[in-house]
């Protein structure tokens, strides 16, 4: 194990690995001091955020025993995460990610914004007319380092939920909360964590990268910093060591019927009212005021499952790319998806910031050979329905991503490609452009909101 706060020199590695041999037995393993070095250069070069990280065996540990370790079983209001992957439907994604306890939460209802500041014990309320513009505020104060050694992948940051109803923010004179329907939830519409200390699994590797994020706006010199620095990232180290690991109760994939209480399974509204708004629906679109609008449809019913077993199960039923448990103030999501709202990473050829929008629309189930699963993709491709559902989608994305980018950089890399996932196929396409000169993903990400798939088309119209 090896923790460090940049990509060591060689003499540096050499005196880690001195150390370590060197080290008595137990955990968490001996830090290198000789990564001070390395830690001063950082804050030298103008980082006012250091990662310092210990790379570790994850043998004896799993995503799902590590986010346990870090929340217990009872903690149900703590904000956490764990974020999981499976490509192809049966093949498990390079990294995974758990974090727990931010050090600040930003929780917006309509136009009041509350600040926690969890290591401080501040609490500020605001009011703010776009409450994504808060975190953003937060972001631009940080110059992060990037520490070579890290996978190229999330180390840290902003883990969180925007709900649908954040698209008023952007679009307050056409859709204005005052118009909205009745809340009968009151959650949040923006839960949003910063995490300082991050579990980052590489599943090919079999290792994990406990990583603990330094604000040097908090200490007087890079040593002081340093030294907290790796206070803290051996006490995050210690909760996922074999000696703290908790038992994880056995659990059954298929959850019982005793699971859930004897109500009824109920919905927000009546067949007849779906049913209504279906008709009215069709009017709109014979009259050329849109061309695709998705009408939602709530169900709910009382369980005495625990969430996180609920997520267990999901994780193995329906294995996806996107697998998400995440703890937010009043709620617990579980959620397994196939697609991304947007990206934004650097160009693979020009190294510039892309902002990246994948619809996925069009779907049928598996088949049970090959053979029909390339019958199931030509049918499906050639069906009228389908293709045109999913041309509006893309139009959509290039509207989206065209918001904030650079103008005649918006580009179809792929269209109409067929995925496949562990029960259904989707026609998928790609969309990128190159960000604006000042533009950041804060501001991809509001222009995506909502995903077209669940709002319509043209969007704010359709909703």
């Amino acid at each position: 194990a090896q923790a460090t706060a940049g990509a060591p020199s060689a003499p540096a590695a050499a005196a880690a690995a001195e150390e370590t041999a060197d080290a008595p037995e137990g955990w968490p393993p001996a830090v290198p001091g000789a990564d001070l070095r390395e830690f001063r250069e950082a804050v030298a070069d103008g980082a006012t955020a250091v990662p310092v990280y210990a790379r570790v065996f994850s043998d004896h540990l799993t995503p799902v025993l590590a986010y346990r370790c870090l929340v217990r079983n009872d903690d149900r209001e703590a904000p956490s995460f764990l974020l999981e992957s499976v490509v192809g439907g049966d093949t498990a994604g390079r990294f995974s990610f758990v974090g727990a306890h931010p050090a600040i939460e930003v929780v917006a209802k309509e136009d009041e914004v509350v600040v926690l500041n969890n290591e401080t014990g501040e609490r500020t309320v605001t009011r703010e007319a776009n409450p994504i513009d808060v975190p953003a505020r937060l972001s631009r104060g940080y110059v992060a380092h990037a520490a070579e050694g890290l996978p190229p992948c999330f180390c840290g940051g902003w883990v969180g939920y925007t709900g649908y109803d954040a698209v008023r923010y952007t679009e307050p004179s056409k859709l204005p909360f005052s118009a909205a329907p009745p809340d009968d939830r009151g959650l949040p519409d923006i839960h949003l964590g910063l995490y300082k200390d991050v579990l980052v699994f590489d599943n090919a590797q079999k290792v994990a990268y406990a990583v603990h994020w330094v604000f040097m706006e908090d200490f007087d010199s890079a040593d002081e910093a340093f030294e907290s620095g790796m206070e803290n990232l051996n006490k995050l180290v210690e909760q996922v060591s074999p000696q703290a690991a908790p038992e994880l109760p056995t659990g059954r994939v298929g959850l019982s019927t005793a699971s859930f209480s004897s109500a009824p399974l109920r919905s927000n509204m009546s067949r007849e009212g779906f049913l209504d708004a279906i008709a009215r629906v069709k009017e709109y679109i014979l009259s050329g005021d849109a061309f695709q609008i998705v009408l939602s449809h709530r169900f709910e019913r009382r369980t005495y499952a625990d969430p996180f077993e609920i997520y267990r199960s999901l994780r193995v039923v329906n294995p996806s790319p996107y697998m998400i448990y995440l703890q937010a103030r009043g709620a617990i999501m579980v959620a397994s998806s196939p697609e991304i709202l947007c990206r934004v990473a650097p160009d693979p050829e020009t190294g510039r910031p892309q902002v990246v929008n994948r619809p996925l629309a069009g779907t049928r189930r598996r088949g049970k050979t090959a053979e029909e699963d390339a019958a199931t993709e030509a049918e499906l491709l050639a069906d009228e329905k389908e293709v045109a559902e999913h041309t509006m989608l893309v139009d959509l994305g290039r509207n989206d991503v065209g918001r904030v980018a650079e103008h005649g950089s918006v580009v179809v890399e792929r269209l109409m490609n067929v995925e496949r996932y562990s029960h259904v196929m989707h026609i998928s396409s790609t969309v990128t452009g190159l960000l604006k000169a000042g533009v950041d993903a804060w501001a991809a990400l509001q222009a995506a909101l909502p995903a077209g798939t669940i709002s319509g088309a043209p969007k704010v119209r359709a909703m």
